[in-house]
């Protein structure tokens, strides 16, 4: 053959479909309960309402980018704050890190929105095309009749939907949901929202209908970070080797035939010959008969791979594309109720357990695998996180204010000969109704405050928001804050209504600049 006949192999392996067999028992209907609990929250959150007074939205949880503020049941988040918003991100982070080195990927197994609505389609597709062996037929089955195609499409039409709702309901925490529906419905929502709605579809459909486990494999960066988490005390899902082995049906079977062999021939070409009947001295006279072996409880029927989401096998060893779903502890468990044989040859349990059970010791208690120095950290920085954002929350001010002088000039001389600067002050009101704000300046005595527009030092601010106000500070001629260089001192902003007071410290530059 040539040197251009020859084709270089390809390192590209064409995907193969995987269909998971389906599977009862406790792990499984865990695994459906927190499907149906995550999907019902994420559906329904964006309906539920919140009174929070006749100026403010009435929705419980609300991303209000128009007036950039975050509504969650009674807490309101400004932009100035978000450090609440770092702070749970830093919170889900250490959560993240806790639960893998404690559990292993509990995470990607049940709550990863990746797995939930895979789970999801699965289940649809199990409703209309059948269990795993009538996909596997109707996949392998190369002419397209009409009841392939009306069960493909039954199929993909109902994903579709799935998909779609999927993508509307993540514009309505954007926006008053029955509003947006109604926009949305009669064609007159803005076109970012049709935008969304379509790219979360198309991504919903493609990622859980057809991507599945290559989007936990390839695209998901979990997987090689999980190894920084876990060590070998970590609780896993594994296979115990040393019960489970060898495998096979039976209570015996003939230890392989190339070792009965090799005994024999040795034996034979012992003596100069080579027929394998031949014993060797101190034989039983049955040596030419294969010895037998006790089998181990596994049964090689693969029911913990037809099971698999991932289609990987459990019982080789611990594997990046495991989303320890514990799907085949429950396969393995039905098996081994069925044989006699007690359960647990695939478990939940720490790699360090396995080597004691394999020496005939007794594996640790549970906690002992949880509570070791790193869980402890990432619990206790967790905690301490979670403290310092409750803290802030209950002591921030339900009145606010920042000033910022204006420097362009940084003084101006009236007519009078005084020294004036110019403060441009934001005043936030987080009540929900409006509030009239008395401003005043405490330091010299000779500085006087202004408000432009208004003969009096009082700023009236809307219900749940801000206003900018322009202020000017005053020094009388020949007096002190005047002739200076620079001059500290104080405003205050006092709520009329209830007495709250709040205040920024500022500097008064005067002629000596």
């Amino acid at each position: 053959m040539s040197a251009t006949d020859q084709q270089p192999e390809s390192l590209y392996a064409a995907r193969e479909p995987i269909f998971p067999k389906r599977v009862k028992g406790r792990f499984r209907s865990f695994k459906w309960l927190i499907m149906v609990v995550t999907l019902g929250i994420y559906y329904l959150t964006p309906w539920l309402r919140w009174d929070r007074g006749p100026n403010l939205p009435d929705q419980a949880v609300l991303v209000d980018l128009a007036n950039r503020r975050f509504f969650f049941m009674w807490i309101e988040i400004w932009p100035h704050e978000f450090y609440f918003v770092a702070g749970l991100l830093v919170m889900a982070g250490l959560g993240l890190f806790l639960f893998t080195s404690a559990l292993g990927r509990v995470w990607c197994g049940y709550t990863c929105p990746q797995t939930v609505w895979t789970d999801l389609f699965i289940l649809v597709e199990r409703w209309i095309e059948g269990d795993r062996n009538a996909r596997i037929r109707l996949q392998r089955q190369k002419k397209w009749d009409l009841r392939k195609a009306r069960l493909r499409l039954t199929k993909w039409v109902t994903w579709l939907l799935i998909a779609v709702a999927t993508g509307g309901a993540w514009v309505f925490y954007f926006a008053d949901a029955p509003t947006l529906l109604w926009d949305l419905v009669t064609l007159n929502a803005h076109p970012v929202a049709y935008t969304t709605i379509l790219i979360l579809t198309l991504t919903t459909f493609i990622f859980g209908g057809f991507a599945r486990e290559q989007i936990c494999i390839y695209a998901c960066p979990w997987p090689r970070i999980q190894a920084a988490m876990m060590d070998e005390e970590t609780i896993t899902v594994a296979y115990r080797e040393w019960r489970g082995e060898p495998r096979g049906k039976g209570k015996r079977r003939a230890v392989a035939a190339e070792t009965a062999e090799a005994t024999s021939y040795a034996a034979g070409e012992k003596h100069g010959g080579t027929s394998p009947k031949i014993p060797m001295p101190g034989m039983p006279s049955g040596v030419g008969k294969p010895p037998v072996q006790e089998l181990g409880d596994c049964i090689d029927c693969n029911a913990c791979v037809n099971v698999c989401p991932m289609g990987i096998d459990i019982r080789d060893g611990q594997q990046m594309a495991c989303i320890t779903c514990a799907l085949c502890i429950d396969a393995c468990d039905e098996i081994m109720d069925k044989i006699g044989k007690p359960r647990g040859l695939i478990d939940y349990m720490a790699l360090t357990d396995e080597e004691r059970e394999r020496a005939g010791a007794a594996p640790r208690n549970i906690w002992k695998h949880i509570l070791r120095p790193r869980t402890i950290m990432y619990t206790a920085l967790w905690s301490l996180v979670g403290i310092g954002l409750v803290f802030a929350l209950f002591i921030r001010p339900d009145l606010d204010m920042t000033v910022a002088p204006v420097r362009n000039p940084t003084f101006v001389t009236l007519s009078d000969g005084s020294i004036r600067n110019t403060y441009d002050i934001r005043l936030r009101n987080k009540h929900g109704e409006e509030r009239p704000f008395r401003l005043s300046v405490k330091g010299d005595l000779a500085l006087n405050i202004s408000v432009e527009g208004s003969p009096y030092p009082t700023v009236t601010v809307p219900a749940d928001s801000a206003s900018l106000q322009r202020v000017y500070v005053t020094a009388p001629r020949g007096s002190a804050p005047a002739e200076a260089e620079r001059t500290e001192f104080r405003f205050w902003v006092e709520d009329i209504s209830n007495g709250d007071r709040a205040y920024k410290d500022s500097v008064f530059n005067g002629r000596a600049n």
